[in-house]
């Protein structure tokens, strides 16, 4: 089973959370941005022991990067292809799911689609342009940091699009993509939105909850 979660911002705490404790072995775990566990690298050993003991859980630990990341000691991790797409490698069973790839998790596609304004570029669109064409714009789940205008504007109250690019090409991509539900971690909130959109912040949910139940 894939679970979600919202940014965790580097605290430990998070995963002791009892929550945490439905997420059974094999079930893959992703976080939607702001990851924040890699910081200091090499002149932080505290730093790599959590890193080691978050790639020890009994299920899987991705994560697609936020806008609050240590993007050059990120990218100093090694790029390895993994279930149909790119991905980094942090330790054990801790990986970065690289945007603008689609992944095959437990049977599911899902589009990883990470950071911000000014961390996403237009060579990042084109790249998860092409993975969507492959799959005939259908997959099953997209998670992201930021979600397309229209839900930034239902949860801000702001009207009006953030007119910048990658506003435009979650917009894009959300009209042309055949997808069951899109989950994102940017407004630090818990809401669904029209049983298909899920704000996520300290919550953790199956990719198959039900609104109505809660479960």
């Amino acid at each position: 089973m894939i679970y979600v979660t919202g940014d965790t911002h580097g605290d430990l705490n998070r995963f002791k959370h009892p929550m945490f404790r439905k997420i059974k072995k094999r079930d893959i775990l992703i976080i939607c941005g702001d990851f924040g566990f890699i910081w200091d690298g090499d002149a932080n050993p505290k730093e790599k022991r959590v890193l080691k003991w978050l790639g020890k859980r009994r299920y899987e630990v991705l994560f697609v990067d936020g806008v609050h990341e240590n993007f050059a000691e990120l990218e100093k991790y090694e790029v390895e292809n993994w279930n149909g797409g790119k991905t980094r490698k942090i330790s054990g069973k801790l990986r970065q799911l690289i945007r603008g790839h689609v992944f095959d998790l437990g049977g599911k596609k899902v589009l990883a689609f990470g950071g911000g304004q000014y961390q996403a570029k237009q060579e990042d669109f084109d790249l998860a342009s092409q993975s969507l064409s492959k799959h005939d714009y259908k997959i099953d789940y997209i998670v992201s940091h930021e979600p397309p205008t229209q839900l930034t504007e239902l949860l801000t109250a702001k009207s009006g699009a953030e007119n910048d690019n990658l506003s435009y090409f979650l917009d894009e991509i959300s009209r042309k993509t055949d997808y069951k539900r899109w989950f994102f971690g940017r407004h630090h909130i818990n809401k669904v939105v029209a049983s298909k959109y899920f704000a996520l912040f300290d919550n953790v949910i199956s990719t198959e909850y039900d609104p109505a139940t809660k479960k």
